[in-house]
């Protein structure tokens, strides 16, 4: 196996997770304010349910409207209704950006840290509209980071091949030195493989689904460096 000379990461559930904004409590309080009245304890029942619809269509083109449109089913399936769901969504799905209502896994900054001290350089791949470039200070991440790609920018989303040639491109570093750490196994992982590069599926707090024997699959991102030596 060729040396590891990069390693990727998708970004949300992967380096941060959704703070109260984004919970069941805050999807009644930011309804509640609008006049649409959901229970909360249907929240988890609803992403489930909902996630489908974030798997990429086959042109795999980004379209900011799939993710207000799982926005929306979340809210509908936790009960709610009415005139103002559409601007609901759409506050929501803006405010999914802020970086303030998001937090840092705490294994992510001594992960880093010991990637780039075993001479291998860090990029991001989001299929979000999150902005990358306040990433890095936000999250007191500085100098860590060499390149990053968000499909909101570039156009396509993974698992589109595109957009890891994109993000490999501007590492500059062929496919086959390169690893990609994420979350699911369709968008990441398998995404990644098309294109040559490794796949790392990191399955946090949670059973990993069934994957080919040469999947890594890791629980924290405190087991990554070792890997990479």
């Amino acid at each position: 196996m060729a040396p590891t000379a990069a390693v990727f990461f998708d970004v949300d559930f992967t380096l941060i997770y959704p703070g109260p904004r984004f919970q069941a409590r805050g999807y009644q309080d930011t309804c509640a304010k609008n006049g649409i009245f959901v229970d909360p304890a249907k929240f988890d029942e609803a992403v489930a349910a909902a996630a489908p619809l974030l798997v990429a269509s086959g042109d795999h083109l980004y379209d900011g409207r799939v993710f207000e449109l799982y926005t929306r089913r979340i809210i509908e399936l936790m009960g709610g209704s009415g005139p103002r769901l559409e601007q609901v969504a759409r506050e929501l799905f803006l405010e999914w950006a802020e970086h303030r209502h998001f937090f840092l896994y705490p294994d992510v900054p001594d992960a880093f840290r010991q990637i780039r001290e075993q001479g291998a350089r860090i990029g991001l791949i989001t299929n979000t509209h999150r902005s990358l470039t306040s990433f890095e200070s936000h999250f007191e991440l500085d100098g860590l980071i060499s390149a990053a790609v968000s499909s909101s920018e570039h156009g396509f989303m993974k698992p589109h091949p595109s957009i890891f040639r994109a993000a490999l491109e501007l590492m500059e570093v062929p496919a086959e030195e390169a690893a990609m750490v994420g979350d699911s196994l369709l968008h990441d992982i398998h995404g990644a493989r098309a294109v040559g590069m490794r796949g790392i599926l990191l399955a946090r707090g949670m059973p990993p689904p069934p994957v080919d024997a040469d999947i890594t699959v890791i629980r924290s991102l405190q087991e990554l460096p070792g890997l990479l030596r």
